[in-house]
């Protein structure tokens, strides 16, 4: 294995496992500090927006038609071109296969066409090592992935290596703001469609449940929220303009309550795995960015004694950055893949982890 220290790496990264299109090129210097030299993203909302959702065969078509503007794009505003980078990333997985499809080829091609060597990223890792690009964090820390398909909280103990603590046992916490956001006529995306209605609304007003509160083992609940939201939405009918805010706001204080709840419980188990000295809480994924769960956390770290790292609202989202970051890391320790490397609609990035019990459970 290589020194991580040894020499700069100039990364592409491709990311097409969902509904965004998205290309970028990132710097890993010698002492291993990362620099977003570039980064394009392309949502293709308006073409789902009739739909209530992401149609993952428009979301494939859509990709296959623009990723190579995207990826042009992205070099030219990093001024750099394909002989010019260490290497080419990109999303493996998981997500939409046929979103990921389009995105690893294109990558495998480009990799292939330059001679450059080819990483295939697990989505996943791109949020879970995010905190290094905008931070300069280092391993091992606890990280909560709070996104539309994933909530969990894992120890990242180096790239590469998770243990996943908890995850959750129905819906992830995307889709319960999704499904409120399109329960009570928001539309999308619902996250912050959620959040913007809560802002004028009454946290107190509804007594919301907190799904798995004090449970010993920090997994993760919404779909209970969910139909409390509906029941109450239901009785309401028809919903006035201040109701559906106070339902929101309700919601999110809910949704804040229980997630703190079992953060707190995998801060315990983290310091049975790793001790207590590296004590920092890493938000990452899409659902970062909800302000009333980052003050949650914030006065959640400071009780514990924990310090807190959110990534910026830009790399929170799906985004490629975070992909060419992870396929630096991985450069850097001499790593590479070969074109074999398949696209996967699952990659858990604790494969020895126990099945949480639930009818949706994540791995």
């Amino acid at each position: 294995m290589n020194s991580e220290h040894e020499s700069e790496h100039l990364v592409l990264g491709i990311e097409t496992s969902c509904d965004e299109t998205a290309a970028a090129v990132v710097r890993r210097d010698a002492h291993g500090h990362g620099t977003v030299v570039s980064n394009v993203v392309r949502s293709q909302f308006e073409a789902h927006a009739q739909y209530g959702g992401v149609v993952p065969e428009i979301a494939a078509r859509a990709h296959v038609e623009i990723v190579d503007a995207i990826v042009s794009t992205a070099l030219k505003d990093a001024g750099v071109d394909l002989p010019g980078l260490t290497g080419v990333a990109a999303t493996a997985g998981p997500g939409l296969i046929g979103g990921v499809m389009v995105g690893l080829v294109t990558g495998k091609a480009l990799a292939f066409a330059s001679g450059k060597p080819f990483i295939g990223v697990n989505h996943l890792e791109g949020h879970a090592l995010t905190a290094g690009l905008t931070d300069n964090i280092r391993p091992p820390y606890l990280l909560l992935l709070v996104s539309g398909g994933h909530t969990q909280t894992l120890v990242v103990r180096d790239v590469g290596a998770y243990q996943r603590l908890g995850t959750t046992v129905d819906d992830a916490l995307g889709e319960a703001f999704d499904k409120t956001a399109k329960l009570l006529g928001l539309g999308a995306p619902g996250g912050p469609a959620v959040a913007a209605a809560a802002l004028e609304g009454n946290p107190k007003r509804f007594a919301f449940p907190r799904p798995m509160k004090g449970r010993d083992v920090p997994h993760f609940s919404f779909a209970g929220l969910k139909t409390a939201v509906r029941q109450q939405a239901q009785k309401l009918v028809p919903l006035g303009v201040q109701d559906i805010a106070d339902i929101c706001a309700s919601f999110e204080q809910a949704v804040t309550d229980a997630v703190a709840d079992r953060v707190a419980c995998a801060m315990r188990l983290y310091e049975e795995v790793v001790g207590t000295e590296a004590r920092t809480l890493v938000v990452a994924g899409g659902v970062a960015a909800n302000v009333r769960l980052k003050a949650r956390l914030e006065t959640l770290v400071d009780a514990e004694d924990y310090s807190l790292i959110v990534a910026p609202p830009a790399l929170c989202t799906d985004n490629a950055a975070m992909i060419a970051w992870a396929g630096a890391e991985r450069f850097a320790r001499g790593e590479a893949d070969d074109y074999s490397i398949p696209a996967r609609a699952r990659w858990p990035l604790d494969a020895d982890a126990a099945a949480a019990v639930g009818p949706k459970a994540k791995a």
